[in-house]
């Protein structure tokens, strides 16, 4: 039989192994790891960012090439209908929308990457240019716009900008710290502008399709938003799917651009807004309850792509219900609020009311009647100027005060009703104890015959205040004259 100290021992082996094997997959990690850095070091190093294809290969690929020929194809035909009964899934017209969003989302990762290799190598001549003009399209077209031009002033920027940013752009350049490029830089930065242009026009045609087949796509989401719109929220998100998947606060911002207003008035700019601000509905709202709609558009937007997603209504009714609850919606914010209508007075009634008599109202009233004093103050004699707390009419008045008397503000104040009742009610009330029984009167007495005995207290005062001490305490006697008797 193993003793403790024998089990010890073996959890301590086990325990020595265990940590050995830990080791030894730990050191297997580290290695995996450093020769996965050291790859991507090698790729990293091996790229070359002066080599705009180094960067960009996306125009150049096999997929991009085939996806925008079916594009091409599907453009110059017409839209196939015999295909409404078939599921969404496997019809192919269908996987190649789903295929165009997806590339409409790798065409907009891709301008990102060369706007930022046209902004690297412009910001040697320009660099205020990019806190300036902040959309990668608008800035590749200024960039292949001005070129190695010193006076900016010279270089016609109409149409590509608004008149307040190109106003910015002028004064900025004409105290701007850059210097010209040298020729080959500024080639490869004209050509980099030229693919990004490229991948744009590609991303506008490959929205084109989609919008033409969005009546069968999304028949709900295009009949709030329009065809044109709902294009452009599916290749934004990804794809059908995608957007059904995504809240109503993320739709709202989908195609949101960082706006510059250059310093001047926020008052009139909306926030916030994407592509929902390109809808009917949008812009027929008045501008104070264009951001209440944008939020209502674009629950309703949601709510739309995710019958769609299922194919819960191909006719598009749901739709077209869900754009008019919005509409009543709208209509029902811009009614004005309604008017407060003039209350008529009741008609008086013939009959007097009824009114509270009795003691408890006259003493209410003769409490809080109005005084002798307080009825002089409030009169005015004709002809005589009153008195005032001041003088000569300033402060408050005493009226008729000081002239119906003796020339005194104090008037006699005579005796109420009430106190009048209430004094002689007091007078007449006996108080003390002429009529009444002392309360240390007892009638049990006590007797050596019988102990004790009921008797008439009142008969022992009477025969009290009779005979001989009647005389004696009287309050009509007077002292008597003893005669003694001799022995």
């Amino acid at each position: 039989m193993a003793t403790l100290a024998d089990s010890f021992l073996a959890d301590l082996d086990e325990l020595s192994d265990n940590e050995e094997n830990v080791h030894a997959e730990e050191n297997a990690d580290v290695g995996n790891i450093e020769e996965d850095l050291d790859g991507d070091l090698a790729d990293i190093e091996n790229l070359n960012y002066d080599d705009l294809d180094s960067v960009s290969k996306l125009q150049k690929s096999q997929r991009f090439a085939e996806i925008m020929q079916k594009v091409e194809d599907a453009l110059e035909k017409v839209t196939d209908t015999s295909n409404q009964g078939v599921v969404l899934e496997d019809d192919p017209e269908y996987q190649l929308i789903v295929d165009c969003n997806a590339l409409s989302v790798d065409i907009e990762n891709e301008i990102v990457i060369i706007h930022n290799f046209i902004r690297d190598k412009y910001r040697l001549k320009f660099p205020e240019l990019e806190s300036l003009v902040h959309h990668p399209i608008d800035y590749a077209r200024v960039v292949k716009k001005i070129g190695n031009e010193v006076d900016v002033t010279l270089v016609d920027l109409e149409g590509l900008l608004p008149s307040a940013i190109i106003m910015v752009v002028s004064v900025t350049a004409s105290t701007t710290s850059g210097k010209p490029l040298p020729e080959d830089m500024l080639q490869k930065t004209i050509d980099a502008c030229d693919r990004a242009l490229a991948l744009d026009s590609a991303k506008k045609k490959v929205l084109d399709f989609v919008e033409s087949r969005m009546g069968y796509i999304a028949p709900n989401l295009s009949a709030i938003v329009g065809s044109a719109v709902a294009a452009k929220l599916m290749g934004t998100a990804g794809g059908l799917a995608s957007l059904a998947k995504m809240p109503s606060c993320n739709v709202q911002l989908l195609g949101a651009k960082k706006k510059n207003l250059a310093g001047f008035s926020t008052a009139t700019s909306q926030y916030r807004v994407g592509y929902l601000e390109q809808t009917e509905i949008f812009q027929s709202t008045p501008p104070s309850l264009r951001m209440r709609a944008c939020r209502l558009v674009a629950a309703k937007s949601t709510l739309a792509a995710r019958v769609d997603s299922t194919r819960g209504d191909p006719s598009g009714t749901t739709g077209r219900t869900l754009r008019e609850e919005i509409r009543k919606k709208i209509d029902k914010w811009q009614e004005p609020p309604p008017a407060k209508t003039a209350k008529p007075l009741p008609v008086p009634d013939s009959e007097p009311k009824k009114k509270r008599g009795g003691r408890r109202l006259r003493k209410m009233k003769e409490r809080y009647a109005i005084t002798d004093m307080r009825k002089l103050a409030n009169r005015m004699q004709f002809g005589i100027p009153e008195e005032s707390s001041l003088g000569d009419g300033l402060g408050e008045g005493y009226g008729m005060l000081g002239q119906a008397g003796n020339g005194k503000l104090r008037v006699s104040v005579g005796q109420s009703k009430l106190a009048a009742k209430v004094a002689k009610k007091f007078k007449e009330k006996p108080y003390g104890s002429g009529g009444a029984t002392s309360g240390l009167t007892s009638s049990l007495a006590f007797t050596p015959v019988q102990g004790i005995e009921l008797s008439n207290p009142q008969a022992h005062a009477h025969q009290l205040g009779s005979g001989t001490q009647s005389t004696y305490f009287s309050e009509t006697g007077t002292f008597s004259k003893i005669r003694r008797v001799g022995p």
